[in-house]
């Protein structure tokens, strides 16, 4: 298809979504505030520390947590390390590429380590075994099997679910030295943090976007809460901008369904 085609099959899809959109309706049939059904599926990977399969709609994202003594970063040698990683798989989508992380994945991992980080999920503190020299580090890896849209929230709901399911080794200090007993303790959660992310086409701001949604939205925002309805992250992404009276809607759905998909979460994993 030539690029001439594409610019008129754009607009016309466009014009088509906000035709649906002034009536109220989406192309899937969803309400502007209900999410894809979601199935989560937890130690999916035995070898891992703990581990989720997220299926969104259409998208797919496996998350496997792996647990290893390391060094603090100097900045914060009382606390240890959570990094996340992602990447799209060449076979998620037709415009993936083999080869290392691009901007849209590094963003992906940023955002969801954003997220969990701010809501101080874990406590980091309690990861320490020699202050300033030996911590536990937390390697969130995730992999998206399947683009379908909104894969900042389909990541999000991966970690934190593997993360609530984790297993973490029992290491003991004896003389200055790191022993590892060959038990396992649980993660210390101090939060469940769910990410919810909105798009602008025109005056219309819908949940959880589809990859065609996407493709029409003016904006975008992923805001992260926690279950006292505290905004630990913001993510902005798009050309567009939000209105003060948006932005206030954004707040108030992504408090309301990070109750509902918290719920959710939890009953899965079985947290308290």
């Amino acid at each position: 298809m030539s690029k001439k085609s594409n610019v008129i099959v754009e607009h016309l899809r466009r014009a088509q979504m906000n035709d649906l959109l002034a009536a109220g309706k989406r192309l899937d049939g969803r309400g502007v505030t209900e999410s894809r059904p979601m199935k989560i599926e937890t130690d999916v990977i035995k070898k891992a520390n703990g581990s989720a399969l997220v299926t969104l709609g259409n998208t797919q994202v496996i998350a496997g947590v792996k647990v290893q003594v390391d060094k603090p970063f100097p900045e914060l040698p009382d606390k240890g390390l959570l990094i996340c990683s992602a990447e799209v798989l060449p076979l998620a989508s037709a415009y993936a590429e083999p080869g290392p992380p691009d901007e849209d994945a590094i963003e992906l991992a940023r955002v969801v380590d954003r997220g969990i980080r701010e809501s101080e999920m874990i406590d980091l503190k309690k990861l320490v075994l020699i202050p300033g020299e030996k911590v536990l580090a937390v390697f969130a890896d995730v992999s998206v099997l399947n683009v379908g849209g909104n894969l900042f929230d389909a990541t999000s709901y991966a970690v934190v679910s593997a993360l609530l399911t984790s297993k973490i080794p029992k290491m003991e200090v004896k003389d200055g030295k790191i022993v590892d007993t060959g038990k396992l303790m649980e993660t210390p959660i101090d939060a469940v943090p769910i990410s919810v992310t909105m798009a602008r086409i025109g005056d219309t701001i819908l949940v959880d976007p589809t990859s065609e949604e996407e493709a029409c939205m003016d904006a975008r925002v992923t805001m992260t809460t926690d279950a006292e309805g505290r905004v630990c992250a913001v993510q902005k992404g798009g050309t567009g901008t939000f209105s003060v009276e948006q932005i206030n809607h954004v707040v108030a759905t992504a408090i309301s369904k990070g109750e509902e998909i918290r719920a959710k979460i939890k009953s899965v994993t079985g947290s308290g």
